[in-house]
């Protein structure tokens, strides 16, 4: 099964170009979010027993599309590339992919904060992501992650394909048309 990864900060467009991505490829998403969402309900964002479960469900989702044969699945990522942690998380979250062979690209995508900002509140993040309702407080969120690393910046620690785009002008459809066109990408037939 081959693995894409949208990685970049929050509200940098991971989702949307994501669900282009999946469009044109026919590689169901999971976002960060899908398996985010249910637990903060029960547990505080952060907390150990949600970060466990947050691990738990990727990494079972990945194995589960690795055994019923689906050809590819896009992922959704916010790394802290200052964090060793972060990247020892997706490695053991994307384990199922790699233990059976299958390819893992990523693709990082980069804004600015201004942009980043502008994007929070939008239908499609707000529909999605029931922790981003409050427009003001994920506003904040970026406030507060702005001097943290979220993007590799030249210093990206993991094999496979790694494509950077700055979409912060660019479409979701045109991010994924590039994409596509860039690694030989098809739609399943």
């Amino acid at each position: 099964m081959h693995l894409v990864v949208v990685h970049g900060p929050p509200a940098v467009g991971k989702m949307a170009v994501g669900r282009a991505l999946s469009q044109l490829t026919g590689y169901p998403l999971f976002h960060n979010h899908m398996a985010i969402e249910p637990l903060l309900g029960v547990f505080d964002f952060g907390t150990e027993p949600f970060q466990r479960l947050v691990r738990l469900i990727r990494r079972s989702v990945l194995a589960e599309a690795v055994g019923s044969g689906l050809p590819g699945l896009v992922i959704t990522y916010v790394m802290d590339f200052d964090d060793p942690g972060d990247a020892a998380f997706l490695e053991d979250v994307i384990a199922p992919v790699t233990e059976a062979g299958g390819p893992v690209d990523h693709l990082e995508l980069v804004a600015g904060l201004d942009v980043r900002l502008a994007r929070e509140g939008t239908p499609l993040r707000v529909a999605e992501k029931r922790s981003k309702r409050d427009v003001a407080a994920a506003r904040a969120l970026l406030h507060r992650l702005d001097g943290r690393r979220l993007n590799s910046e030249g210093d990206f620690p993991f094999t496979g394909r790694h494509l950077v785009v700055d979409n912060s002008r660019l479409s979701p459809e045109a991010v994924a048309s590039r994409v596509v066109d860039e690694w030989g990408l098809t739609a399943p037939r």
